[in-house]
């Protein structure tokens, strides 16, 4: 008996040493009904245990085929649930839980290895173990996992967790207690002395209810907080709570007061498109005059200031000096969310007033060539001089500056030359509006800026890092005119944020993170129940210690069961609705190895 159990260990600890190995994606079929994965990314079981990757997650095979009584098996297929009533009980075909009775003995297997004396495997040290439980059992496990605890290149303990989660409720009075908690901790593991540390997360920007309707944002803003000693469940974090934002925002939100920008910017991924495809398809037009009267009309503009010497303050025939960007009044400082954003600048030079006119108006690829056959002209015969930044990137800028000299180049307006020189002035326009909030601000210095403001690389290239510059804006206006926070905040975010996207591609869906007081987002979070809450009690030290902890959350954080949905938010004297919370349970026990 002995050894036909060392046997079936050691023969399912080959098929994971095997399947390691492969270092690929594939997945492991054992005995016809066991599924088992190498996973080297983050899952949601990390949310409960940050645990080493990768790991080897095990589960009921998605489609079970009929398996054959077979005396010599041990997972047997009467041990697993009937396949019809399975199949039917969960048609998606996300991952699938194991009965407790084949996770426990699965986990014994991989247990069992570790012990030298048990095993004649020559076995290197394997991944941790997780296995899916179907939940099924009164305590409701969920997962099973065994962690080695190496010491050198040996195996010294095993580190095993259970994981138990109920579905949601609204009765607090139902959750355990700390103290309980703490003693449960303390009779398992014979603690005389135990520590605790509390967490809570906050959805400060989720969602907003307008006129009954709940609409989701593009951004979500979490609190996160961290904080020792623990006096309750559900405790308030502390003022002297470790806090952080986890920022993430796609950008294109008609609600934020960026959305004209945005457009400027999709508007430049159009051209760039162009010049990579020889197509494009032109954006709606928002003004109805056609792109030539009103470059006909801004030419006429000039021409008459030229020839009388009057006419609107700034366009006379010079250059125009690189001002130190525009600062703030006051009442920009306390803008309204759905206000202007403040990146109007009132330094627009020739070429950014025609880049603003032309984009509101281009619906074909002759508009742009017209148009620029007409300023072209204007310029060269001396019709109009207007004025552009002496350090002006883009090419019809430099013409004006040549016509300065009477130097001008001779420009041939076929192929790809017009979208390319479109495309020019509005990098050009647009980094000049970057440039001006953030220097405006004091967030950053041109030093800082010089990775984005780069004219080196190619047109799509240079798209995409005005793109990331946007990216981080629309953080930065949600942060000073949703959470109203000062610079001693912004400005270390903002650096963060510039040094990561220097080395890391456009990515919307990555957390940006910023430290703060929790006084400074207090009155976001006071009055409001958490999305997650949790409290860890510990004992030992090191690799030794253990840890017995408790969370609440507003979704549930098992993934593979599904939870009854009938517990909907009860309102409260007719005035606040109460979240329903799921609640969940991580023990530890430690196995030493002899």
């Amino acid at each position: 008996m002995r050894s036909t159990i060392i046997s079936d260990a050691n023969r399912f600890v080959e098929s994971l040493k095997g399947l390691c190995q492969k270092n690929t994606d594939d997945e492991l079929i054992y005995e016809d009904n066991v599924q088992i994965s190498l996973v080297n990314h983050k899952v949601p079981l990390h949310k409960l245990v940050c645990g080493n990757l990768p790991l080897l997650v095990a589960g009921r095979k998605l489609k079970l085929e009929n398996a054959q009584d077979d005396s010599e098996d041990s997972l047997r297929s009467e041990d697993l649930p009937d396949t019809e009533a399975a199949d039917e009980e969960q048609k998606d075909s996300g991952p699938q839980p194991l009965p407790l009775k084949n996770a426990r003995q699965l986990l014994s297997w991989y247990t069992m290895t570790r012990f030298q004396n048990m095993s004649t495997v020559a076995c290197a040290p394997l991944p941790p173990l997780w296995v899916r439980c179907d939940m099924s059992d009164p305590l409701g496990t969920a997962w099973l996992g065994a962690e080695p605890i190496s010491t050198g290149n040996k195996v010294s303990a095993i580190k095993l967790y259970t994981i138990c989660s109920k579905g949601a409720t609204v009765d607090k009075s139902s959750f355990i207690s700390l103290d309980e908690l703490m003693q449960l901790h303390q009779k398992r593991h014979h603690a005389s002395a135990v520590e605790t540390k509390g967490y809570a997360q906050y959805d400060l920007f989720g969602s907003m209810e307008v006129e009954n309707t709940i609409i989701e944002s593009q951004c979500s803003i979490i609190a996160v907080f961290r904080w020792s000693n623990v006096e309750k469940i559900f405790q308030m974090p502390l003022p002297s709570s470790e806090a952080v934002l986890d920022i993430t925002l796609a950008i294109g939100d008609m609600k934020s007061p960026l959305y004209e920008t945005y457009k400027e910017l999709d508007f430049l991924e159009t051209l760039a498109q162009g010049l990579q495809t020889g197509e494009a398809e032109w954006p709606d037009p928002t003004d109805r005059r056609s792109a030539v009267d009103l470059t006909k009309a801004l030419v006429e503009e000039l021409e008459s200031i030229a020839k009388t010497g009057h006419g609107p303050a700034g366009k006379g025939a010079e250059a125009l000096n690189e001002d130190k960007p525009d600062t703030p009044s006051q009442a920009d400082k306390g803008i309204n969310i759905y206000s202007a954003a403040g990146l109007e600048r009132g330094d627009l030079d020739f070429t950014d007033q025609l880049w603003v006119k032309m984009r509101s108006s281009i619906t074909s690829y002759q508009d742009i060539t017209d148009c620029l056959k007409m300023v072209i002209s204007a310029v060269k015969h001396g019709q109009i001089k207007p004025r552009v930044h002496r350090n002006s990137s883009n090419s019809l800028g430099r013409l004006i500056l040549q016509s300065y000299k009477q130097q001008m180049e001779e420009v041939c307006l076929s192929g790809l030359i017009p979208v390319h020189m479109l495309l020019q002035m509005g990098l050009d326009k647009m980094r000049k509006d970057y440039i001006n909030y953030l220097i405006g601000r004091d967030l950053t210095t041109l030093n800082n800026l010089s990775y984005y403001l780069s004219t080196d690389v190619d047109p799509q290239e240079q798209v995409t890092r005005v793109k990331k510059l946007h990216h981080l804006l629309e953080i930065l206006v949600i942060c000073t005119t949703f959470l109203n926070l000062p610079h001693e905040c912004l400005f270390p975010f903002i650096q963060s944020c510039l040094k990561y996207y220097k080395t890391s591609p456009y990515d919307e869906k990555h957390v940006f993170q910023m430290q703060i007081r929790p006084v400074m987002i207090s009155k976001f979070y006071q009055k409001e129940e958490p999305m997650a809450w949790g409290v860890e009690v510990f004992s030992g030290q090191g690799s030794r210690e253990v840890r017995t902890s408790f969370h609440l959350s507003s979704q549930p954080l098992v993934d593979h069961v599904t939870f009854s949905s009938d517990f909907n938010k009860t309102t409260m004297n007719g005035e606040k609705e109460e979240t329903a919370f799921f609640s969940t349970m991580v023990a530890h026990s430690l196995i030493n190895i002899i």
